[in-house]
């Protein structure tokens, strides 16, 4: 991909909607393992890749480095367009992971092209749609990885080693659904954590 009349949203874009994005644009290349914007930047101008890869990742507790996801030839990054739009912090790190090419778009231009342009704007939200439900998938693992602690300080605080509780009620004291406490719950009798009665769940 050379020319920003190859990106998707492009073709669907009027003559004068076209001729507006190419005037603005600012075509880029940055070298491998280069950090684009850091998570809490608040982004100024929008990426349009065009060539190359980018790895999105952000640090949680104890400063692990999180995996988002990669952006590819030919996206454009909903983490660097919400900032941008919003003018909030950006909630991951963005690092090429290859040498790359693309063009840069200011908030400016973006707004104007989602307000004039309904092709674009469907463009945008469809990336949004796609990405946040992978980040929503994502996010909930990392609760669910950490979930088993959480019970077991919960049921630890019962100070008793037979605690009585139905799987609802745990999930409503640690803000989550019933169907991942249930899953948990059988993931730590496998273990020989605890052992499961009726109503009743025992520490071992």
């Amino acid at each position: 991909m050379h020319s920003l009349d190859e990106f998707p949203f492009a073709k669907h874009l009027t003559h004068e909607e076209l001729t507006y994005l190419k005037h603005h644009a600012k075509k880029i290349s940055v070298p491998k393992d280069t950090i684009l914007f850091y998570q809490e930047d608040i982004c100024k101008e929008i990426l349009l890749l065009s060539n190359g890869e980018i790895e999105l990742y952000m640090y949680g507790e104890n400063e692990k480095k999180i995996p988002l996801y990669a952006l590819k030839e030919g996206e454009q990054c909903v983490i660097n367009t919400s900032s941008t739009i919003s003018q909030t912090p950006a909630i991951g790190t963005a690092q090429t992971l290859s040498a790359i090419e693309g063009w840069l778009i200011s908030e400016e231009v973006v707004k104007h092209l989602m307000h004039q342009s309904p092709t674009y704007l469907n463009y945008v939200f469809s990336l949004f749609t796609i990405k946040l439900d992978a980040l929503a998938t994502l996010i909930q693992d990392i609760k669910f990885k950490k979930l088993d602690s959480r019970i077991l300080e919960w049921l630890q605080n019962h100070k008793t080693p037979l605690i009585q509780a139905t799987h609802e009620e745990i999930a409503e004291a640690l803000g989550t659904s019933r169907v991942v406490i249930s899953r948990v719950l059988k993931d730590l009798e496998r273990h020989g954590l605890i052992k499961m009665h009726r109503k009743e769940i025992e520490l071992l």
